[in-house]
């Protein structure tokens, strides 16, 4: 007991006793940002997000370091505010962060699951097949490519885009390393910049957007700075490659029974997303999760019907190119049958994506629990300003993921206006372009292309890059009234 007692005592000696005020119903914050879990914890973050930044070098997953550094954050959390005589706040804290996962994990998976399915159906596949068979010039498949990436990247994800219009590239360039270079760089851009203006085209747009912070009509106000930030370094690197016809065959690919159908449910899903969102101010994951039960049944009937024979070399050809790796039925009737499955689609979707956001989530909420965003909003956003903040926010996403820092923005809740969200909105989707490692679509292409897309290829044209974000960043300034 003495020595129970000991401990309890030297523990209390490094913890600040410090008071919090804070409005009626919300959480009372106690700043521990001097206090020894609290620098603990930061430097678990820190020592965690090394491990996330390098994990094209020691090949760990993401997910698993952050989510370790998760869990230690909050036990660290929980023993400061237990020692400052609060027992209930940590917990109440982080089941606020816990279903606030929970709501964009619902609606990630339900996303995710659509665009898989669309795989399996080779939707993509014969998008990819048909651009190549079109003998374009390499010129036209450079704009073509990164237009598509820009149109695509709205409704699907920027990475399974960037996945899909590399593909092309790779399929047309051959040996021609400058043209699938400056290509893959042109598909990064033009994915990131793409969803941008859409709260579907990436998690960033969407926690802004169902945190009710930005209607869906206003990231169409995004459409013009988002399409400059991509066309004027596209222009600028348009001017190395040299013009002629592409190379590679490929037969034409076809999409499978019920690749149209699914399509049509996912636009209708989105569309009853948006519409009871901003009619009816219900959240976006009801709807997207009543699409996902609607695509089920579909899958059921799917099931249910003859088995083409064709499917399973075509899903085998495509799935290859996309470095999927896991197993095919093959043999008898019953076996093609199983092959489409909604619960296997769904095992196939980006789990580590999915954890790696809750790991995410959890460390920034015990920081911002822990006083950390606080001391970091009044340095950034009352000691700079809004707008000097937000360009600064779309600089780091280059460095760091761009989910951790709009996340750490949207924690802080910084009193901004909706131009100003758009502005965040737009450099944190935008700002990762500058650097191959700052978005997913460039660590995919990076894989995708090894040893011809790498991280220096990519530096040598920051600065044409540099100029488009400025140029987007200038021009909703403009829009916006904010210049």
């Amino acid at each position: 007991m003495f020595s129970k007692r000991l401990i309890l005592l030297l523990l209390l000696f490094f913890t600040p006793h410090l008071s919090a005020a804070t409005g009626e119903g919300e959480i009372a914050l106690i700043d521990m940002t001097g206090s020894i879990f609290g620098i603990l914890a930061l430097v678990i973050f820190v020592i965690g997000y090394i491990f996330v930044l390098g994990e094209e070098f020691i090949h760990l997953r993401k997910s698993k370091p952050i989510m370790v550094a998760a869990g230690l954050i909050w036990l660290l959390t929980g023993i400061a505010y237990a020692l400052s005589g609060d027992e209930l706040t940590a917990g109440l804290a982080v089941r606020q962060y816990i279903l606030e996962y929970a709501e964009l994990f619902l609606f990630l998976l339900a996303a995710m699951t659509f665009i898989t399915t669309m795989e399996e159906r080779l939707v993509f596949a014969a998008l990819r097949s048909w651009l190549v068979v079109q003998s374009f010039s390499l010129r036209k498949i450079y704009w073509i490519t990164g237009l598509l990436a820009f149109f695509i990247s709205p409704i699907a994800d920027n990475l399974s885009t960037a996945l899909l219009m590399g593909a092309v590239v790779l399929a047309v360039g051959n040996s021609y390393h400058k043209f699938v270079t400056v290509s893959c760089i042109n598909i990064v851009i033009a994915a990131n910049a793409g969803g941008a203006f859409s709260p579907f085209g990436d998690i960033t747009t969407l926690m802004v957007w169902q945190k009710g912070l930005v209607q869906f009509e206003d990231f169409l106000l995004l459409f013009f700075p988002a399409l400059i930030t991509w066309f004027i370094p596209a222009f600028l690197m348009n001017r190395v490659i040299e013009d002629g016809p592409p190379s590679g065959e490929t037969n034409l690919l076809h999409m499978k029974k019920g690749a149209v159908t699914i399509i049509i449910i996912f636009l209708f899903t989105i569309a009853l997303s948006v519409a009871s969102h901003s009619l009816l101010h219900l959240p976006p994951v009801l709807s997207m999760m009543t699409g996902l039960g609607i695509l089920k049944l579909f899958g059921f009937y799917i099931s249910q019907q003859a088995p083409i024979s064709q499917d399973q070399g075509h899903i085998h050809h495509y799935q290859a190119e996309n470095m999927q790796t896991h197993e095919q039925s093959k043999g008898d009737h019953a076996d093609v049958i199983r092959r489409f499955n909604i619960f296997k689609v769904v095992e196939r979707s980006s789990w580590d994506t999915l954890m790696f956001f809750y790991g995410v989530v959890l460390c920034v909420g015990g920081l911002a629990t822990l006083g950390y965003l606080t001391l970091l909003s009044e340095f950034m956003y009352q000691g700079l300003g809004a707008t000097t903040a937000n360009i600064l926010v779309g600089v780091a996403s280059a460095l760091i993921d761009n989910i951790p820092v709009m996340f750490a923005v949207l924690s802080m809740e910084p009193d901004m206006n909706v131009q100003q969200w758009l502005l965040v909105t737009l450099t944190a989707g935008i700002g990762g372009s500058l650097l191959s490692v700052g978005s997913a679509a460039g660590i995919a292409l990076m894989g995708q292309a090894q040893g011809v897309y790498t991280f220096m290829s990519h530096l040598k044209w920051s600065w044409a890059i540099l100029i488009g974000y400025g140029s987007g960043i200038l021009t909703h300034l403009y829009i916006s009234g904010l210049l």
